[in-house]
């Protein structure tokens, strides 16, 4: 009964270990919400239908850490009208946010299963309009 009781005590102490062990890897290679919102760029980018739209508004903020540049756009969608905004701060390199101006026509991708899932512009593709 001894040797059971030691076998059992192995056996829960190694499963515990290995408990961890993979919750500690799960923590490291955690997805940050920069590295989230790449990829659902990049995959509208991939898979997206493509629709017209306006821009309504582009507006700046400040928040604790950074500026946060919003596109704020609309849209419709057999028959529904979405109205959304992007982040893109990470693509200043890429849009010229003092051109885009209310009113501007400009292509949007989205999300054939999700339409309010949509986007302007990503690393690979651009819907303004110049």
């Amino acid at each position: 009964m001894n040797g059971e009781l030691r076998l059992y005590s192995l056996v829960a102490l190694a499963g515990a270990g290995l408990l961890w062990g993979a919750m500690a890897w799960a923590r490291k290679h955690r997805k940050t919400p920069d590295q989230r919102e790449h990829e659902r760029r990049m995959h509208i980018s991939e898979i997206g239908r493509i629709t017209d739209g306006t821009v309504i508004d582009v507006n700046e903020m400040q928040t604790n850490a950074d500026e946060l540049q919003l596109l704020i756009y609309h849209y419709d969608v057999a028959g529904v009208s979405y109205e959304a905004s992007q982040d893109v701060s990470t693509l200043r390199h890429m849009v010229d946010l003092h051109s885009c101006r209310s009113g501007l026509m400009t292509s949007i991708k989205y999300d054939p299963s999700n339409p309010g899932n949509s986007i302007v512009i990503a690393e690979n593709w651009s819907g303004l309009r110049h």
